[in-house]
């Protein structure tokens, strides 16, 4: 199969059989029972539109699900050569927070490998992996990975913290069709063998990773069980969000971003993403 060069927008479709996925999908019902301000935006690989776009395009709180893009650049340098998954960096006293479970007893100036970080960034949400990855690659180059891969409404400001004044919420931001395009990109390449926004053995190593995603209390909730779902999840007061491929390397994989803002019961929140995740997933499939 012949590659393309990264950040390949217009990367042909898969051939699958269109049948649901060329219509829209009606969850508005499901979005007004939330208690605060939700975004949706849901595509099928293969589609030549979403199934379903509501606010896909307005900014939330990105909370941890801007780690996608983050997670994105360390596997951009290691396609460029410029880092290698083995390879050690030291901890920083500053990039040390509570609430880390894999680093949680580490001290400053410990090793630990850029794989070892991404992993714990991802799967269990570890802030002070995610801080040490933003000082390794610098704010300039993971927005710039981010911008080149089609991001336009994601910016990330600023470091994670124990704790988030309100007016620092809105400096990594992100938005549903931001994040869901992402992740369609990387299953893309993992499915077609292409390079997209990485190398096609980046991308399937990244869904890899995001299979071990240890919160499924939101997306994968709503599916049946053993659905495989790679997904990233982001929580913050009044924030719930998720981003997800439903089903990689399966026949119908399909992509889903839910994001929050104003919420006022994260309970609802939860429960909501999980069915409109559940109303996807069956219209998908029928």
């Amino acid at each position: 199969m012949k590659r393309t060069g990264f950040f390949g927008g217009a990367l042909a479709l898969a051939a699958f059989p269109l049948g649901a996925f060329g219509q829209e999908i009606d969850v508005n019902e499901i979005v007004a029972r939330i208690p605060g301000i939700t975004g949706v935006y849901a595509r099928a690989l293969g589609a030549k539109r979403p199934l379903i776009a509501i606010r896909d395009g307005e900014p939330f709180a990105a909370a941890s699900v801007i780690k996608l893009g983050i997670m994105l650049t360390t596997y951009r340098a290691f396609d460029a050569g410029t880092a290698k998954p083995n390879e050690t960096v030291k901890l920083r006293a500053a990039d040390l927070i509570g609430g880390s479970d894999v680093l949680a007893t580490a001290r400053p100036g410990e090793s630990f490998t850029l794989n070892t970080l991404l992993r714990a960034m991802i799967q269990v949400s570890d802030n002070s992996a995610a801080n040490t990855l933003i000082t390794t690659f610098g704010f300039d180059a993971i927005n710039g990975t981010m911008r080149g891969a089609g991001l336009t409404g994601t910016h990330l400001g600023r470091h994670f913290a124990d704790v988030v004044p309100a007016w620092r919420v809105s400096q990594n931001v992100t938005t549903p069709r931001d994040m869901a395009t992402l992740l369609l990109d990387v299953e893309r390449g993992a499915h077609e063998g292409l390079d997209t926004v990485a190398r096609s053995a980046s991308c399937r190593a990244m869904i890899d990773i995001l299979l071990g995603q240890e919160d499924k209390s939101k997306i994968a909730s709503g599916l049946p069980a053993g659905t495989p779902c790679a997904n990233k999840t982001g929580e913050i007061d009044g924030v719930r969000n998720d981003a997800a491929i439903v089903n990689p390397y399966g026949d119908a994989p399909f992509v889903l971003a839910v994001m929050t803002r104003e919420l006022r019961d994260s309970g609802a929140g939860n429960r909501g993403i999980a069915a409109i995740a559940r109303a996807v997933d069956a219209a998908v499939k029928a």
